[in-house]
C-alpha cells in the first residue's frame, strides 16, 4: 500500500503539551512544500466526527477514482481517546482513528485531501502536514475556517475559482478559495508534497457544486452517518 501505516503520534499514556510542541516542531522540518506528486489514479479524502469534550475519534477515509471521481472505497474508525481538545494540537487526537482506518484500505491512494489545516498553523504542522509526512504521501489541507493568518488584500471574488492569499508573520502559507457562489471561502494549504497553486488546481478539479471538493465531502458525510 502506498503510504504508510505505522502512524507514531505521541501515546496519550505519554503525552504532554511541550514534547507534542517539540514533536510538531520536528516534523514541520519535514514537510515538502514543492509538489513531487506522480500519476493520480485514486484520490482519498479524510476526515473526523468527534465532540469537542467527549473522547470518542470517528475518523473516514473515502477513496475516489481519479478522473471520474467514482468511490472505490470507504473506511471508518472509531476509537476512544483520553486526549483533550487542545487548539494547535488537533492532530494528535485525532490521528489514531484516522491510522485505524487507513489501515482497512485496499487500494491505494496517491493523494489525500483532509479535511483541516496543512502548513496554516502556527508551527506549520497541521493535521494535513501530520498526515502526509507520517504516510508519505501528497497531502492537501481543506479547512473550513482560519486558523492562523490574515489575508492578503481584499477577500476573494465572489466566483468559483475566486482567491486569496493567507499570510502569517509575512509567509504565504494558504489560499482563501471560493468554491462555491455564495458560500464562505475554504482554506486551501500545502499539506506535503502538494505546491500551493497545485492544491488549488487540484480542489478545484474535484469540485462538483458544492462548498468542499468531492473527497471531502463524502467523508464528512460518511464520519457523520
Amino acid at each position: 500500500m502506498s503510504g504508510r501505516a505505522d502512524i507514531e503520534p505521541v501515546a496519550p499514556a505519554e503525552f504532554n503539551r511541550p514534547e507534542a510542541l517539540a514533536l510538531q516542531r520536528r516534523l514541520a522540518e519535514q514537510v515538502e512544500r514543492d509538489t513531487r506528486l506522480g500519476a493520480v489514479e485514486a484520490i482519498a479524502g479524510v476526515d473526523c466526527a468527534a465532540p469537542r469534550y467527549g473522547t470518542r475519534i470517528r475518523a473516514a477515509v473515502v477513496v475516489l477514482r481519479w478522473p471520474g471521481l467514482e468511490v472505490l472505497e470507504e473506511r471508518r474508525s472509531e476509537v476512544v481517546t483520553p486526549l483533550p481538545y487542545i487548539p494547535g494540537l488537533l492532530s494528535f487526537r485525532e490521528l489514531p482513528a484516522i491510522q485505524e482506518a487507513w489501515r482497512q484500505l485496499a487500494t491505494v491512494p496517491q493523494l489525500a485531501m483532509v479535511d483541516g489545516q496543512g502548513i496554516a498553523h502556527p508551527r506549520r504542522l497541521g493535521i494535513a502536514a501530520h498526515l502526509g509526512v507520517l504516510l508519505d504521501l501528497p497531502t492537501i489541507g481543506v479547512a473550513k475556517s482560519i486558523l492562523v493568518g490574515q489575508p492578503r488584500g481584499a477577500d476573494p471574488g465572489p466566483e468559483p475559482g475566486d482567491r486569496c492569499d493567507l499570510s502569517d508573520r509575512g509567509e504565504r502559507i494558504a489560499a482563501l478559495l471560493r468554491t462555491r457562489a455564495g458560500a464562505l471561502p475554504l482554506v486551501i494549504s500545502t499539506g506535503h508534497r502538494v505546491g500551493l497553486d497545485d492544491a488549488v488546481a487540484w480542489v478545484l478539479r474535484c469540485s462538483r457544486g458544492y462548498r468542499l471538493p468531492e473527497p471531502t465531502r463524502l467523508a464528512h458525510l460518511l464520519a457523520g452517518r
